[in-house]
């Protein structure tokens, strides 16, 4: 499982014309999800998110994690996080999940966030998608379990 984390001012996402998710200040997550991953790794990147200090106190330390700044989470499924150009010019993404698989457990990463007292707010899986965000930093970690 991988999350690009992407420290952000605000962010959203918007399918055919509607808006599906959206925050202020907090974190875009970016989540891939490969077929070997189990509830294991939701577990470890939900507590990863969770406990990271990526925003900043008085004396501009990043020592403030997301729940300490009220920040919210836009989750949005990527997977082309698993894109293979090793070889030729066209990506291979034999390494992400089946669509069966990975919506099931992006869902779950999402309820466990959620469960932690975090406003998430969500792509739509499988859609196309826009998303728009303003990068705060840019802080921009890849995260992976």
């Amino acid at each position: 499982m991988k999350v690009l984390l992407q420290r952000c001012k605000n962010a959203s996402v918007i399918v055919d014309g509607q808006v599906t998710g959206k925050i202020d200040r907090g974190y875009l997550l970016l989540v891939g999800i490969t077929s070997t991953d189990t509830e294991k790794e939701i577990d470890f990147l939900v507590e990863k998110v969770v406990g990271l200090r990526l925003f900043e106190d008085d004396q501009g330390k990043m020592n403030h994690s997301i729940d300490h700044v009220s920040g919210g989470i836009l989750s949005v499924s990527q997977f082309t996080l698993y894109a293979d150009t090793r070889k030729g010019r066209r990506p291979s993404f034999i390494e992400a999940a089946r669509p069966e698989i990975a919506k099931p457990l992006w869902e779950l990463f999402n309820e466990k966030l959620q469960a932690k007292g975090l406003q998430v707010e969500t792509g739509v899986f499988g859609a196309m998608m826009d998303v728009t965000f303003t990068n705060d930093g840019p802080v921009t970690i890849m995260l992976e379990a």
